[in-house]
């Protein structure tokens, strides 16, 4: 681990209620999506070789954690969250042998290595599910399987046990001629749900999740874990089955019913969660867990990560990056900051006497926060936001997550035709949308896909001005998997590392904050001016310090337009917001400008006018 990096933190300084306090308290995580952050050998498609040749970047930028996108063999229906063998490595990726020296090479640096744990559901094509097809098999309740409904032909549309829908487009149920029964997948056809009300299951998984630890792994980011207890009535029945005491959702417009409801936060869910961690994680230490949360409320997260309850460290909450959708992800809405304020507040406040936080905006699932809540339309205003929305997530109370390319700014894909798309999300809901229901227009649901769709995330990393921006050589004999954003020659690694005002610069700079400082990393959080519509104000402090740690003001104005200081923060600077005049209460120094998304002098020029500049953050000693 990167101790030589990090402040310790006393155990008199509280961080999530443990003894002793975690050494993730104040670490950084960077998410890397394989397939597209740097390819090695010329086949269009990143590897684990490639990654490996990448560590001395991630060294100098400072992150502590490496988070993999799935990396195990896979058909790559859903880009390798629909894993066939979880003991082995697709060969697209590399081998076993290029895994463990990834991991060696990464704790070399001071790295660990946090892999993806997709165990809601599994390819079709894994040998459990294989097995799971005959009914005499040990596997046969592996999976949720059922019959067609009392009356109906198997099969045939209508015949479906309930009417559930799929997240990612048609019905959740799949008929299987081998076993004459409907199969459960949540998210495409070829991702079985696994049935956790099975022992047989959840022993094997642990045993998997042992092995990868055994091996030298450093813990587990849990694929949608929240989604594995599903709601059921005293005969095992799920809402709207034949016969089911509980009453399923109203069909929607495509035809389906939403069953998020009855899969999220099911009744075992935390009884697994024990579980999981009395079998894999008792007996070690250095370890991270950290599970994706779809669909839970903030004031899930002080149970489910409170050490005395012995779950997981972490979750990864849905709400932030729901803000700026209506009924849907593909109902546009524009972005407001008293929404991500009050969701954020939410969050913080949730694990305020227990737990912790994830602090993300950026992942391989979610468009890029630049394009999304920031400014693009210049480089200036580019940057600017980047470095702006990168503060303001990274000065909250929590661990913060970095997505690749996120620390250099990089920018939604562009796209604006169907063939440019490789996601099988935003594919099969165009066709589900567009072509069989008809619900949105063709123009209307690309330019959704163009603002919200996932492959805007998935782009080869930006390194540098090349043809392929250095994800793959220029003369690689085979393009690479999705196209390169055309933005590459402005905004790339190699640009940025030569720029001392570059957003890659600012990450930097952040990063070693959290490091180094423990008001960043462990301090309260305190949120001001909770009703502004521009400006975000927060301070961080350390109750009863008499370490000469002082308090944090961060400030960042969320927006393209001059903004004026709100009066709650105002006050706290000993300005008089209302004259823009300098009050007797004190003055403005530009050497308690901690770090500024402009200078520290002209940050201190802004508050001694009580107006800020677009985009204008900024941390302030008081």
């Amino acid at each position: 681990m990167t101790t030589q990096q990090r402040v310790f933190i006393s155990d008199s300084t509280r961080t999530n209620g443990e003894t002793p306090n975690p050494w993730w308290t104040n670490a950084v995580v960077y998410q890397i999506y394989p397939r597209s952050f740097q390819d090695s050998n010329g086949d269009g498609l990143g590897d684990i070789p490639g990654i490996t040749s990448r560590l001395d970047y991630l060294q100098e930028l400072g992150v502590d954690v490496i988070w993999l996108s799935p990396v195990y063999r896979s058909p790559q229906d859903d880009n390798g969250y629909d894993i066939s063998d979880y003991q082995d490595i697709d060969p697209m990726f590399g081998t076993l042998d290029d895994m463990d020296e990834l991991i060696a090479q990464a704790h070399h640096r001071g790295i660990k290595i946090v892999m993806d744990l997709v165990v809601n559901h599994t390819s079709d094509e894994h040998a459990w599910f294989q097995a799971s097809r005959d009914r005499n098999d040990e596997h046969a309740d592996w999976y949720w399987w059922r019959d067609a409904r009392p009356g109906a032909t198997p099969g045939e549309p209508g015949a479906e046990p309930n009417a559930w829908g799929s997240y990612f487009g048609g019905s959740a149920w799949e008929y299987d001629e081998e076993r004459g029964q409907y199969y459960f997948h949540q998210f495409s056809r070829k991702q079985p749900d696994l049935n956790w009300e099975n022992p047989a299951v959840r022993n094997a998984v642990y045993a998997m999740m042992n092995w990868w630890m055994d091996r030298g792994i450093d813990g587990f980011r849990m694929d949608v874990i929240v989604l594995i207890a599903k709601f059921m009535d005293a005969h095992g029945r799920l809402p709207g089955e034949a016969g089911s005491q509980l009453e399923d959702n109203p069909v929607g417009p495509e035809g389906f019913s939403d069953p998020s409801v009855f899969c999220c936060d099911g009744p075992r869910l935390e009884e697994f969660l024990k579980e999981m961690r009395r079998e894999v994680f008792s007996k070690r230490e250095g370890y991270l867990t950290v599970g994706e949360a779809p669909g839970l409320k903030a004031a899930r997260t002080g149970d489910i990560t409170d050490p005395e309850n012995k779950e997981l460290d972490m979750l990864f909450l849905f709400e932030q990056v729901g803000i700026d959708q209506g009924s849907s992800k593909w109902d546009v809405l524009p972005f407001e900051v008293k929404k991500l304020r009050t969701v954020m507040s939410n969050q913080q406040e949730a694990v305020r006497k227990a737990g912790w936080a994830s602090l993300y905006f950026d992942n391989h699932d979610q468009p890029r926060v630049v394009s999304r809540w920031g400014d693009t339309s210049t480089e200036e205003l580019r940057s600017r936001s980047a470095k702006a929305l990168g503060l303001l997530l990274h000065m909250h109370r929590g661990t913060p997550y970095i997505y690749q390319g996120e620390e250099l700014g990089m920018t939604n894909a562009g796209f604006t035709k169907l063939d440019q798309y490789r996601d099988i999300e935003s594919l099969d809901l165009y066709r589900q949308r567009v072509v069989e229901a008809k619900v949105q227009s063709s123009e209307s649901m690309l330019h959704a896909m163009g603002v919200m769709g996932r492959d805007n995330a998935r782009t080869p990393m930006q390194w540098d001005s090349t043809k392929y921006a250095g994800f793959t050589a220029s003369y690689a004999p085979t393009e690479p998997w999705i196209s390169v954003n055309p933005n590459h020659d402005v905004i790339n690694a190699q640009r940025e590392s030569k720029d001392d005002n570059s957003v890659l610069a600012f990450y930097r700079q952040l990063i070693a904050l959290r490091h180094s400082n423990v008001l960043v990393s462990a301090g309260e959080w305190d949120l001001l001016d909770a009703d502004d519509p521009n400006v975000y104000a927060f301070t961080r402090s350390l109750p009863g310090n008499t370490n000469d740690q002082g308090k944090m003001l961060v400030v960042v104005n969320v927006s393209s337009q001059s903004s004026r200081l709100p009066e709650q923060t105002a006050k706290l600077l000993g300005v008089d917001a209302s004259s823009s005049t300098l009050s007797s209460m004190g003055g403005i120094n530009s050497d308690n400008v901690v770090l500024s998304t402009y200078s520290a002098e002209q940050t201190a020029a802004s508050l001694l006018t009580g107006s800020l500049s677009p985009w204008e953050g900024f941390i302030y000693t008081l």
